[in-house]
C-alpha cells in the first residue's frame, strides 16, 4: 500500500510545497484537489492544487518532473461536487469540470479521479436513480475513453441544513453500490472508500470490504467519534454534526487493526490517503501539518513500508 494524504487540509501550499512536505515526512503519495479557481462556501471545497481548466500536456510534464524530483506519486485527482444537482445548469458546470479533471488525469498517466455521485436532496432515492441514469453513464463512458478510473466516495454529504433531507451524495451504502454498479457495469467505475462515514451511520466499516474488493480503487483514512450522550439527546434523525465529529486516525471509533487485517486479505495495494477534517488541528498551518505527521505515524503500524 502507499500511504499519503488529501491536499485539501493545506490549501495555501503550492503543489511543489506539498510534494516537498510529503517527501520530508516519508509519505508515498498525495491526492491533489482540482476544484475550479473560485471561492466555495463548503469546508475543504474550492481547493486548487492542480488547475485543470486549461491543462495541457506541457503542464502535465512539468508536474511529472516534480513528482520525480520529490519521489512522491499522485494517488488520484480529487474533485467532489454534486453532479446530480437539481438545477441542470449547475450540474452541467460540475460535469464539464469533471471531464477536465479526467482529461488531466489521463495526460498525467495517473488514470484515477475521485469524486461524488451527487444527489438532489429534495427527491427520493428512486427519483435520484432517474437523474443518475441521465447523467452518469456518459461520464463513465468518457472516463473509459481516456483510460481513467472513477472512484466514488461514500460520504453522504448530509451535514448542513441545505443538504437536508436526503444529502448530496447517493452512494452511501453497500445496497446502493450494488444498484449503482448494476446500472453501470464498468471496470472504470468503483469506490474511494472512507470507513468513517459508516460509523456515524451505525454501520460496520469493515464488512463491505471483501464483497467490494475489486471496486475499491482508493482509500481515505479518516476516523470519527460519536458523542453518545448527545446522540441520546437528539437521535439519529438530527443533523449528523449534532452528534459526531471527524477525528484523526486512531482518535475515534474505528478498529484500524481489524480494518487493515481484512483489507490486506483482499490483496489491496493501492493508495491510503489521510483526510484531515479534525477541527482540533485546524488552527494553523503548523497544526495541520502536525496532524498529518501524527496520522502517518499511527497508520504506519498497519502499512508495510
Amino acid at each position: 500500500m502507499k500511504l499519503g494524504f488529501v491536499s485539501a487540509i493545506l490549501p495555501d501550499l503550492s503543489l511543489e510545497e506539498l510534494l516537498a512536505f510529503a517527501s520530508e515526512n516519508d509519505f508515498d503519495t498525495l491526492e491533489p484537489m482540482c476544484w475550479p479557481c473560485q471561492k466555495e462556501v463548503r469546508r475543504y471545497a474550492g481547493v486548487t492544487h492542480i488547475d485543470v481548466a486549461d491543462f495541457t500536456q506541457k503542464d502535465a510534464d512539468g508536474i511529472l518532473l516534480l513528482v520525480k524530483k520529490y519521489g512522491v506519486s499522485l494517488s488520484g485527482l480529487g474533485y467532489y461536487p454534486n453532479p446530480l444537482a437539481a438545477d441542470q445548469e449547475e450540474a452541467s458546470v460540475y460535469i464539464h469540470h469533471l471531464h477536465k479533471v479526467i482529461d488531466a488525469s489521463a495526460m498525467l498517466g495517473l488514470n484515477q479521479v475521485n469524486t461524488f455521485i451527487g444527489r438532489d436532496p429534495s427527491l427520493s432515492q428512486e427519483e435520484n436513480w432517474k437523474l443518475f441514469d441521465q447523467r452518469w453513464p456518459s461520464i463513465v463512458e468518457y472516463a473509459e475513453s481516456k483510460g481513467v478510473r472513477i472512484g466514488i466516495e461514500n460520504c453522504p454529504m448530509f451535514f448542513t441544513e441545505d443538504e437536508y433531507p436526503g444529502g448530496k451524495n447517493l452512494a452511501v451504502s453497500p445496497a446502493i453500490w450494488r444498484e449503482m454498479f448494476a446500472r453501470i457495469p464498468s471496470d472504470s467505475f468503483g469506490l474511494n472508500y472512507d470507513p468513517s462515514h459508516f460509523v456515524w451511520q451505525q454501520m460496520d466499516p469493515v464488512q463491505p470490504i471483501k464483497e467490494f474488493a475489486s471496486k475499491i480503487f482508493h482509500i481515505h483514512a479518516k476516523d470519527v467519534r460519536i458523542d453518545r450522550d448527545r446522540l441520546n439527546e437528539v437521535g439519529i434523525l438530527a443533523p449528523p454534526n449534532a452528534y459526531h465529529c471527524p477525528k484523526l486516525p486512531g482518535l475515534g471509533e474505528i478498529d484500524w487493526g481489524r480494518f487493515f487485517s481484512v483489507l490486506t486479505d483482499t490483496g489491496y495495494d493501492g493508495p491510503v490517503c489521510i483526510e484531515v477534517e479534525d477541527r482540533a488541528y485546524e488552527a494553523t498551518e503548523e497544526t495541520r501539518k502536525a496532524s498529518l505527521r501524527q496520522s502517518g505515524r499511527f497508520l504506519r503500524n498497519y502499512i508495510a513500508s
